[in-house]
């Protein structure tokens, strides 16, 4: 198994698509991967402050007034 594995892994390296698609991989994943980590840091804070603003935005709307909502 180890060696299909490798035998792939070593034709897409050679093989100059399969090598730029590798590259393109790498780099999406350099930056994914930090970005999901600093979501996954604060994303309690993150949970906080769009609870806050959105409390805050439905706390300004009058149902009765017309031209909040027309509809």
């Amino acid at each position: 198994m180890m060696s299909m594995i490798k035998s792939a892994v070593t034709r897409i390296v050679r093989e100059e698509k399969g090598a730029e698609a590798l590259e393109k991989l790498l780099i999406v994943a350099a930056v994914a991967l930090p970005l999901a980590g600093l979501l996954i840091f604060f994303s309690g804070a993150l949970r906080e402050w769009v609870t806050g603003n959105w409390e805050t935005v439905q706390g300004n709307r009058d149902e009765n007034d017309p031209s909040v909502n027309p509809f």
